[in-house]
């Protein structure tokens, strides 16, 4: 169950087909490695499992799905700052 910011308590399907948020985690994860200078692979569940232990896998496999629309359409809300993945490739997010 999703609540919304007006406090009214509403269900509804995700807003973002699991494939797009897949696509969307791997693009983090690259920008991640990209700016740790890390190789960044894919794995199945059971080598992710394997590789990092169950807690991550575990997290990671559960696919939490989320997007502003819904908030941007009920409260007119209009994002100002940058998405995730332009915020990961500012300098100060990755200090030495």
């Amino acid at each position: 169950m999703r609540a919304s910011a007006k406090g009214s308590a509403t269900l509804g399907p995700p807003r973002r087909s699991a494939r797009r948020a897949v696509r969307r985690r791997a693009r983090i994860a690259a920008a991640i490695g990209r700016r740790l200078g890390l190789p960044v692979v894919g794995k199945s569940p059971e080598q992710a499992a394997e590789h990092f232990g169950g807690w991550f896998a575990h997290f990671v496999a559960i696919g939490l799905l989320a997007s502003s629309a819904r908030t941007r359409a009920e409260l007119g809300w209009t994002p100002t700052q940058p998405g995730p993945l332009a915020d990961l490739d500012r300098p100060y997010c990755f200090r030495t």
